[in-house]
């Protein structure tokens, strides 16, 4: 993470990831705000992360742009490709499974509720020693728009003044439209299956990796995006992030809490 300041997402996020099942979330940092590192050193007291200083920039012209060639560099966009690879064999041997994906994404399934479910039904159709892509599904962060009825937003006022983007207001994706050499997308590797990681996938690895359909299971990308081409009506209503609300807004609200950047004494 860069110059990071999303507070209410990063929590929403974790605590996401654990709702799905996930033990452990590595975050490769360069530098953040200091509410940011506050909740990185409550959820590292939890065991839950586990904080790599990635300060290539002390020592190499680092690329700040996705696209090298708008702002070349010694090194690609913060080393990304480096820390996607140290990840790899750093864990290898400690984790089942691995995503690599930003904290502005999630992968969530959609017939069943958590990554274990989901693994072990990909799992049984395609073995142990694959890996997995999924679709990039934009949600941006900057349209909003209540859901249609009779579906509610729980109360979420606690969050009105923390820093970041609320995801569970942003429930209105753009109709997928994958780019050329199918780059949209993010992974869910075995990493012993697996020899180099490219930002987006493999290069190589015991066995190509399986498409996963939307309908079984995509990534949620919650990020600002220019909407001038789209207008409102073309977006589509996803509201699966809703069936997990009740459950992420009370541990958001304790983590907040704990953390201080809500006051022990507010109410839901």
């Amino acid at each position: 993470m860069y110059n990071f300041t999303n507070v209410l997402q990063l929590v929403q996020t974790l605590e996401m990831l654990q709702l799905l099942g996930v033990n452990r979330v590595v975050i490769y940092k360069t530098n953040c705000s200091a509410e940011v590192q506050r909740v990185l050193e409550y959820y590292s007291g939890k065991g839950l992360v586990e904080v790599i200083p990635w300060s290539m920039a002390k020592y190499l012209k680092v690329s700040r742009r996705a696209f090298y060639d708008r702002d070349p560099a010694d090194i690609h966009y913060f080393a990304q490709i480096p820390a996607l690879n140290d990840c790899l064999y750093r864990y290898m041997y400690q984790s089942k499974y691995m995503a690599l994906h930003d904290p502005d994404e999630l992968i969530l399934p959609q017939s069943v509720n958590s990554w274990l479910e989901l693994l072990a039904m990909l799992e049984k159709k395609h073995g142990d020693d694959s890996c997995y892509n999924f679709e990039n599904h934009m949600i941006p962060s900057n349209f909003v728009k209540p859901p249609p009825e009779p579906a509610t937003l729980p109360p979420q006022d606690l969050w009105q003044k923390i820093s970041g983007e609320n995801i569970l207001t942003h429930l209105y994706r753009e109709p997928f439209n994958p780019l050329p050499g199918r780059q949209n997308y993010k992974i869910i590797i075995n990493p012993r299956a697996v020899f180099e990681l490219t930002v987006h996938g493999v290069l190589k690895s015991k066995k190509s990796c399986v498409w996963v359909d939307g309908k079984i299971a995509r990534i949620y990308h919650i990020k600002p995006r220019d909407l001038t081409e789209l207008k409102p009506d073309q977006m589509i209503y996803d509201g699966r992030l809703l069936s997990y609300s009740s459950r992420l807004s009370s541990a958001v609200n304790t983590v907040l809490r704990q953390t201080g950047i809500l006051p022990a004494s507010s109410s839901s």
